[in-house]
């Protein structure tokens, strides 16, 4: 098997299909673009108990996990809770360490954690830490826990809580920022030295600080006022992975216009630097939005100073098309995130800068 998330094959055939349906408070379980498991308690409440219709009784979680920094993860997570309408309110963190860690490696894990959560509001609620011989770099695994702000009408999960499954065709598909910005800036991280004797310097600290970019929480907040809008964080696999399972989620076509997905100029110059492709490059900070009117969408976040495009249509067909130009080809099944070719078993960076 190749390095990164096991093939959308092995997902459906080997996990989602050995996962068994046994309980009636989860609303939202496992499978293809569901990154956040959704559980209701409101059969749970008594009836004589006193009920404020405000009352939050949806429980949101998330898993993340990777050599990446641990501040990565942490933020992927809130990000995922908010697009689900969430509040990010706690984290538990299992930490692998390999035989040659010191015990400074994992006061810096720790420490990281903690500032990031402080920024973000959450209280790390669990940590463990455990030194194995099955892992030759620290390896974090992030379990982050939100409740949910609205309740679901009419049992109409998918569209209360954004899921992918409430794609409809007909709509806009709408990107914020940049594709590419949390890859990018490991890569400059990683390959700072061959950056700078190719490229002025700031070129190479400007694309380490992309990780300023890396919160999702404010746009995720503007489209929830979009009546019928998805949310879908952009993550491991780039753009493309994430526009595959949104299609695929949600049982609909698509078609991109490959020349209005926004790239910065910066991650254009370290993708080529390291042959790697940034459309299929880690793409945290980048929130794919499905709407009935992108225009008003695309305005609406301009106001808050959050950049955005539309970048193609929600279809009824089967078709997942990308258009280049006159170039017309299909949408691929997501492949192993293109950084891997670049890092593999490498040293996990620091993170630094991060603005939540």
């Amino acid at each position: 098997m190749k390095v990164g998330r096991v093939t959308e094959n092995a997902l459906k055939r080997f996990i989602l299909q050995q996962i068994k349906t046994r309980r009636d408070e989860v609303i939202v379980g496992a499978g293809l673009g569901e990154d956040c498991a959704i559980f209701s308690f409101q059969n749970r409440v008594s009836d004589g108990a006193c009920q404020d219709k405000n009352d939050r009784n949806v429980i949101l979680s998330c898993v993340q996990e990777g050599m990446f920094p641990v501040a990565y993860l942490l933020q992927r997570c809130a990000n995922i809770l908010a697009s689900r309408g969430g509040e990010p309110l706690a984290a538990a963190l299992s930490i692998l360490l390999p035989l040659c860690a010191e015990e400074d490696t994992l006061r810096g894990i720790m420490s990281e954690a903690e500032e990031i959560c402080g920024r973000l509001g959450m209280e790390i609620a669990q940590a463990q830490g455990r030194v194995t011989g099955a892992v030759n770099i620290p390896f974090v695994t992030v379990t982050a826990y939100g409740v949910a702000a609205a309740k679901a009408e009419d049992d109409n999960f998918a569209a209360a809580y954004h899921t992918v499954k409430a794609a409809r065709p007909g709509q806009d598909i709408v990107v914020s920022k940049w594709i590419g910005l949390e890859g990018t800036a490991i890569l400059a991280k990683h390959c700072e030295v061959s950056l700078r004797e190719r490229y002025p310097a700031w070129l190479p600290e400007t694309a380490a600080g992309f990780d300023r970019y890396l919160s999702t929480i404010p746009e995720a907040a503007v489209a929830m006022q979009s009546n019928g809008c998805v949310l879908q964080n952009v993550s491991e696999g780039g753009i493309l992975a994430a526009l595959w399972e949104l299609a695929e989620g949600a049982g609909v076509g698509l078609t991109i216009d490959l020349k209005k997905l926004p790239v910065r100029q910066e991650t254009v110059e370290v993708c080529n630097h390291c042959n790697i492709n940034p459309y299929e490059l880690l793409s945290g900070g980048c929130l794919l939005m499905t709407c009935t009117d992108g225009l008003e969408l695309v305005s609406t976040l301009k106001a808050a100073e959050i950049p955005a495009a539309i970048v193609g249509k929600v279809t009824d067909s089967n078709d997942r098309l990308i258009l280049n130009e006159d170039e017309v080809r299909y949408l691929d099944r997501p492949h192993a995130d293109s950084i891997y070719q670049k890092i593999n078993c490498g040293a996990p960076v620091a993170a630094g800068g991060m603005e939540v």
